[in-house]
């Protein structure tokens, strides 16, 4: 199983009063990371998958442990937890080596956008997406 590792920049302003990142801009990170995942590394040579678009459907994060701004980006890693027929479930990891942030997850429906409804995942994308699926949660 194969894990999408995405470098994500800290920007000055995601920094709150206390000096961290704020809790609301992890979600920012995990788009970035989704984004990286699904639009940039997937279509590759020409591939269609998933351009036609895809739409949230749900988040889940957990705060593990405040994330201190800084200069260096911060690792993201992707990962397909279960695939069904008009959905997929990513999972997250926000890290530093030896060090969790936040774990996530987000259910990521395809959506056709000319028809602006929900479509069923292709062969070509189900194909994809299997490289990266891990069924087992993240250790620490």
């Amino acid at each position: 199983m194969a894990r999408h590792i995405y470098s994500c920049p800290l920007r000055w302003s995601d920094m709150d009063a206390f000096g961290h990142v704020n809790n609301v801009v992890f979600l920012r990170y995990l788009e970035e990371a989704r984004i990286d995942f699904m639009f940039r590394l997937a279509p590759g040579d020409g591939s269609p998958s998933f351009s036609g678009g895809s739409v949230v459907a749900r988040h889940e994060i957990d705060y593990v442990r405040p994330l201190v701004h800084r200069h260096a980006p911060v690792t993201i890693e992707s990962w397909v937890t279960k695939i069904t027929a008009a959905s997929l479930t990513i999972a997250y990891e926000v890290k530093d080596p030896g060090q969790v942030y936040v774990r996530a997850s987000t259910v990521v429906v395809p959506y056709n956008l000319a028809e602006e409804r929900p479509r069923r995942i292709t062969a070509e994308e189900k194909l994809f997406l299997q490289e990266y699926l891990d069924q087992e949660p993240a250790v620490v």
